[in-house]
C-alpha cells in the first residue's frame, strides 16, 4: 500500500504510464480516504498495488525504510521511453545493474516513490 497525496494523478500515472489497469476503488466518508487498486490483471491471480488516499493529506514524508517498487517489463529501453515520452520522471537511465547483468531502469510516480524497472533474463 502506498498513500498519495493525489489520487487523480497517481491512477493516471500507474494506469496510462506503467500500463496497469484500475481494479477496484472505493471512498469512505466516515473515514475521509479513498482506496484504490491498481495491477496486471485479475486479483485472484495477479499482484495488485494499493493506494490510500487520505483526503486532509496532500503530501507524505517517504522516509528512509520504503526502497522501491519491482515491475519486471519486457524491454526496458523501450519502456523507459514510452515513460519519458508521457512526460514520466526517469531517475536512472536503463542499463545493467551495479555488479551484475540484469538490464534495469528506476522512474518516480508523482508522490516520488521509486518504480524499478527490471528486463527479464534472456
Amino acid at each position: 500500500m502506498l498513500r498519495v497525496g493525489n489520487l487523480e494523478n497517481s491512477i493516471k500515472f500507474y494506469t496510462e504510464i506503467l500500463g496497469m489497469t484500475l481494479l477496484r476503488q472505493k471512498e469512505y466518508p466516515d473515514g475521509k480516504f479513498t482506496l484504490a487498486f491498481l495491477g496486471y490483471g485479475d486479483e485472484k491471480r495477479n499482484t495488485a498495488l494499493e493506494l490510500t488516499y487520505n483526503w486532509d493529506t496532500d503530501h507524505y514524508d517517504l522516509g528512509k525504510g520504503f526502497g522501491h517498487l519491482a515491475v519486471e517489463v519486457d524491454d526496458v529501453y523501450l519502456a523507459t521511453e514510452k515513460i519519458r515520452a508521457a512526460d514520466g520522471k526517469i531517475i536512472r537511465e536503463p542499463g545493467p545493474m551495479n555488479a551484475g547483468s540484469t538490464l534495469l531502469a528506476f522512474v518516480a510516480d508523482p508522490d516520488g516513490y521509486e518504480i524499478e524497472l527490471l528486463q527479464p533474463k534472456s
